[in-house]
């Protein structure tokens, strides 16, 4: 009886391991054994690899945006902000939408969650579990201070901070498009959450022309 050939050992990191790694995930074997990449993420939760496309154009404009206001109010108060970077949690791997340290990242790859004062997500409309729920409880569960919620639903964005308190995450701030967000903690920030989106792309014409 032919014996079943052997899993090929890739020579370089390759989303083909997807196809033949049985065993659960890790971390460190994502890291390993995938390759860096710049399109989808690719996050680990309970050893399943959890691969997530781009988001819409709402989600990168806020992001950016938010990033870049959220970075200079940080770096006053000696904290360090970074968007979709790996975050270790003991065999669980992460990539928030906003990644605020008490160290800085220079030269790494990875950090682990212990450094992380806030972490934020952009509530996407095909993952608002994940984003609402899901997510929010791991942060809490391994004791990560603060968390930011960004959702655009509607296109009418609203912004909430959450304090961790008693191992659950309360409510501190909250404000919705045409109203100020007021943040204390963990440093200072205001902005009106209008503020995070441009302009509505215009209806795209019917295809082909007139007969």
């Amino acid at each position: 009886m032919a014996q079943a050939e052997p899993a090929p050992e890739p020579t370089e990191p390759s989303f083909d391991v997807l196809r033949w790694h049985d065993e659960p995930w890790t971390a460190q074997l994502a890291l390993d054994l995938l390759p860096e990449t710049n399109g989808p993420k690719v996050e680990v939760l309970s050893g399943s690899v959890i691969v997530t496309p781009h988001a819409g154009y709402d989600h990168q404009d806020a992001e950016l945006d938010l990033a870049y206001l959220l970075k200079q109010a940080a770096r006053r108060a000696k904290l360090w902000l970074y968007i979709e970077t790996n975050v270790i949690s003991g065999d669980d791997l992460f990539i928030p939408d906003i990644v605020v340290l008490k160290v800085p990242g220079g030269g790494r790859t990875t950090m682990d969650i212990s450094h992380a004062v806030l972490l934020g997500e952009i509530v996407s409309p095909r993952n608002r579990r994940k984003d609402i729920i899901d997510r929010p409880r791991e942060y809490a569960r391994v004791g990560v201070p603060y968390f930011l919620r960004v959702d655009l639903r509607n296109r009418v964005p609203t912004i909430a901070l959450y304090e961790l308190f008693e191992g659950d995450y309360r409510p501190v701030s909250a404000a919705a498009a045409g109203t100020t967000f007021v943040m204390r903690e963990p440093f200072e920030f205001t902005i009106d959450p209008a503020d995070l989106l441009g302009e509505e792309a215009p209806p795209e014409e019917p295809a082909g022309g007139e007969g």
